[in-house]
């Protein structure tokens, strides 16, 4: 397999080079208009991978519970539409007799949620879920006026006792003080929605060395269907190898004892001296640059990071070269100088990548 469109007139090492085959397209041929359908499966491939390719590279991934800020539109709407929600619910549980028709809606969501959170090897504890919390029983209940509500609030918080993390517990000691029936089904709720993250965190950790294993698999075949889909959707990261090709033809170490750039024979290149050039040039990219390569687009913050502390590095050692020269015998010498120097120009290069 060779390398996507290179230089031909520049020749590559084809060993162990992964290729993308990119779907034929006769020359005068229109681009052929994208649906959107095909858009939108698109932007569904690139959300799976990047969420598989961030779990691999970052052992600390997390997911985290949605949440607005409480002063955004989404915000204020999502409070003022819960405090309605539950403002009804306590005044339908105050009547006499109580009205238990939004908390039936509630035990059954409760349900749900405690069912999704069990795994297979929890047949009993699902069996006692299903006889506790039988919808069509508390339907019964409700309707004759028999319904402790209390007790199904016991049994469900002693579940969630069951089932928690032990960062949870505090949660589950407040639960247990609450004794309005209203404030008790939202906490519930609440503490079940974290526990819902927990358990997907849990099973991310579970699947990561396996998606170690099979990730570069994987990310080739997501990149090939996006591809087959959009056949230009990796024009930047065929320009960004392209410009890696001659950087590296041109370089010196590429040139023996003689050569010039305008040898008639270059050398071959490595893909690893391409690939090595490739990544050195993410290190000087033009911020303002919007055609950064697509297969490393998901890294760019961390790629971004690193060039910062590549230029504070090279700033640092700037200075105290010319410090060096200029007053080295007189002051390198003290002791602590050095240290104290390149403290002062961390701090004063601390935050320079956002102005």
């Amino acid at each position: 397999m060779k390398m996507p469109n290179l230089n031909n007139e520049l020749p590559v090492s084809d060993d162990e080079v992964p290729g993308l085959r990119v779907p034929h397209s006769p020359r005068g041929t229109p681009p052929r208009q994208t649906s959107l359908a095909e858009v939108m499966e698109t932007a569904r491939s690139l959300s799976n991978l990047s969420i598989a390719h961030e779990i691999v590279v970052n052992r600390d991934f997390r997911f985290k519970q949605n949440s607005p800020t409480p002063d955004s539109l989404e915000g204020r709407v999502k409070e003022i539409v819960h405090r309605a929600f539950w403002d009804s619910l306590e005044a339908q549980l105050a009547h006499s007799p109580p009205d238990y028709s939004h908390a039936i809606k509630l035990l059954q969501e409760i349900k749900e949620t405690l069912l999704s959170l069990l795994l297979p090897a929890h047949s009993r504890l699902r069996s006692r879920i299903e006889e506790a919390l039988d919808m069509d029983l508390i339907r019964q209940q409700t309707e004759h006026g028999a319904l402790d509500l209390p007790r199904v609030a016991g049994f469900v918080i002693g579940t969630m006792a069951t089932l928690c993390a032990p960062v949870r517990d505090d949660e589950i000691r407040g639960l247990r003080e609450l004794r309005d029936p209203a404030p008790l089904l939202r906490e519930i709720l609440r503490v079940l929605g974290l526990m819902k993250v927990d358990m997907v965190n849990f099973t991310v950790q579970s699947l990561r060395p396996h998606l170690l294993q099979q990730s570069v698999q994987y990310e080739r075949a997501k990149f090939q269907e996006i591809l087959d889909k959009q056949p230009d959707a990796l024009d930047h990261t065929t320009a960004w190898l392209n410009r890696a090709v001659q950087e590296a033809a041109t370089a010196p170490s590429n040139k023996g004892p003689g050569k010039t750039s305008t040898s008639p024979s270059p050398a071959i290149l490595s893909p690893s001296a391409v690939l090595d050039q490739a990544y050195l040039s993410l290190l000087r990219w033009d911020p303002d640059c919007q055609l950064y390569p697509e297969t490393v687009q998901m890294d760019r913050s961390r790629l971004d990071e690193l060039k910062r502390c590549v230029d504070v590095l090279t700033l640092m050692a700037s200075v105290l070269l010319v410090t060096s020269n200029q007053c080295g015998g007189a002051v390198f010498p003290l002791p602590g100088f050095v240290g104290k120097l390149k403290q002062v120009i961390a701090a004063l290069l601390e935050g320079s990548h956002h102005r």
